[in-house]
């Protein structure tokens, strides 16, 4: 894995940290952008809320169907492509809704012919928005209920991109006999947010959140501010959450990493992954070669083989 640091980018690339691992991402690297998607409630005459019934065996193989499934209050819309035996679940990037991973997914479910599962996290997508700070343990909360309400309960291997590995890391912690592995996509990880980073982070996004709060109405804006309100102590937590050593997990790190320009934060998420994966057992670790911090885009070809390991892996 080449260190060798690239040539510095601006001051506002390189301090775009926090919206880079969480939220406007496809503003700073090239995540994408899809902040043009729709930002509404799915209507209640184009599906049913999910029940027992409304499992993914009820769809047809091939063929994704929407499931809207409700949980404290709000409602999140799930996308489900039937298949058979193992439950392969999606979780994009910060600011991303189902829709980054709409070129993988067929593949993915031709190649392994699993079931596979993408949803939009509240206020993303079709789901419902919900105000007040984000905080990866209600997402957490939200992607557990959908999938049991799915009848979903166990053997799921889990795929998570960017901020989304904080949701895993809690969903980890919290149900380990639901999942049967995990892919964590150059993800955000409890070892690197250590306080002297978090300080980095906050004081480096603190011109952006002030420019969002002009116009808090704009959806990626209000995604932002977010995120941003209580950023420091949900960090600080998020930091000593322990993934369980009885859930496997490759750990993908892009060559460039978020931070690209920025050599000491490139040189600390890659430590941090490192450190992540040698804390526990059955843990991989592999360098997305050539790529962005949208490994999803950059390297489908990696992801889709390291997903079908996990599958064929027995554990």
């Amino acid at each position: 894995m080449s260190r060798t640091p690239r040539k510095r980018r601006s001051a506002y690339r390189v301090l775009s940290a926090l919206a880079v691992l969480t939220l406007t991402a496809g503003a700073v690297t090239a995540c994408g952008d899809n902040d043009s998607a729709p930002e509404h409630a799915p209507s209640s005459s184009a599906t049913a809320s999910a029940t027992p019934s409304a499992s993914p065996g009820a769809g047809r193989p091939g063929v994704s169907k929407l499931h809207v499934i409700t949980n404290d209050g709000h409602r999140l819309a799930f996308h489900v492509t039937q298949g058979n035996g193992h439950t392969v679940v999606l979780d994009s990037g910060g600011g991303e809704d189902s829709s980054q991973w709409k070129d993988l997914v067929p593949k993915l479910h031709a190649d392994t012919g699993a079931t596979v599962i993408t949803y939009d996290r509240a206020g993303l997508g079709k789901s419902d928005v919900v105000p007040g700070p984000w905080k990866a343990e209600s997402a957490a909360g939200d992607l557990i209920s959908g999938l049991e309400q799915l009848g979903v309960t166990e053997n799921v291997t889990l795929v998570s991109h960017s901020q989304a590995g904080e949701i895993a890391n809690y969903f980890a912690k919290d149900n380990p006999k639901m999942l049967a592995g995990a892919v964590l996509v150059d993800a955000n990880l409890p070892p690197f947010f250590t306080d002297e980073e978090i300080s980095r982070l906050v004081a480096a996004s603190e011109p952006q959140v002030d420019a969002a709060k002009k116009d808090p109405d704009k959806p990626e804006n209000r995604r932002l501010i977010s995120t941003a309100e209580g950023f420091a102590p949900a960090h600080k937590a998020f930091h000593k959450v322990t993934w369980p050593d009885s859930v496997p997990a490759t750990v993908m790190v892009s060559e460039k990493t978020p931070f690209d320009g920025s050599p000491v934060d490139v040189q600390r998420w890659r430590a941090a992954a490192a450190s992540f994966v040698q804390d526990g057992p059955d843990r991989t670790l592999v360098t997305a070669e050539g790529s962005s911090h949208d490994v999803p885009k950059d390297r489908p070809d990696l992801v889709l083989k390291e997903i079908a390991d996990m599958l064929a892996t027995p554990h």
